[in-house]
């Protein structure tokens, strides 16, 4: 069977509106798909259905569309689609995790709400399925990122995240930031230096300038573009600060 534009116009598109005007935290609920979960011990269902709140999985399985009026769920007809993660496991597809627990980006209640919905016969595996975004990106059905759509119907949802802008950015003005100044480890071997003009300077062993370069701080997560050239990372926790296997703290 052909896809035409007219299957793909319009698909579900009252559900998209309630989707992106859901501030009360109602469910959603695709129902009626193929699904594969690519978790070992759930495998791949039929005339199923997926339920998350938010960015979380909550049930998979079927008659799930049974409870949607009492949970007032907003629901996605998704017959003829499947459904896959959209963070694939390449490891776990390639059966290289020796235990369930090991698996990660499964369809399964608790995991994130990241999916990808395809038309049913472009998706006869999740690799295919995945193809099937990077080459035909307008036949996708739907592709969910933590319980918000990316895309729908074939185009861009309404206000999706966008990527950041590609290229190195300027240096971030940190004056009055808590996490600038000097960060020293339980040793003192490692000091290292964060200036609110978004330079780093460190001192390894009592060897001064040892490492030099430029960070950016997402969140809790800090990275650093050397001047040598190589990246590097490393995480906020608390008061500490996590890098390479040092711990440290203001000094």
């Amino acid at each position: 069977m052909s896809i035409t534009d007219t299957d793909i116009v319009g698909w579900n598109s009252k559900a998209l509106d309630e989707i992106l005007s859901n501030d009360a935290g109602r469910p959603v609920l695709f129902t009626n798909a193929r699904i594969l979960t690519t978790d070992p011990l759930i495998g791949t269902m039929t005339g199923a259905d997926i339920l998350f709140v938010g960015p979380l999985i909550v049930a998979v399985g079927p008659s799930l569309f049974s409870a949607a009026d009492d949970d007032n769920a907003i629901v996605v007809d998704s017959t003829g689609m499947t459904i896959v993660p959209a963070v694939v496991d390449t490891v776990a597809l390639a059966d290289g995790r020796g235990h369930r627990s090991e698996y990660a980006a499964t369809l399964t209640p608790g995991t994130t709400s990241d999916l990808l919905v395809v038309p049913d016969e472009l998706a006869a595996d999740v690799p295919s399925a995945v193809a099937t975004l990077m080459s035909q990106p307008e036949q996708v059905r739907a592709l969910v990122a933590a319980g918000k759509p990316v895309l729908w119907a074939g185009t861009d949802a309404p206000g999706r995240a966008t990527a950041p802008e590609a290229g190195i950015p300027a240096s971030p003005d940190l004056t009055g930031s808590p996490r600038v100044g000097v960060w020293i480890d339980q040793e003192d071997f490692l000091h290292q230096e964060l200036t609110a003009d978004g330079r780093y300077d460190e001192t390894r062993g009592g060897r001064p300038h040892a490492y030099q370069g430029r960070y950016w701080i997402d969140g809790d997560r800090i990275d650093y573009l050397d001047d040598l050239g190589f990246w590097a990372v490393g995480e906020f926790r608390g008061d500490e600060l996590h890098h390479v296997g040092y711990i440290m703290h203001l000094g």
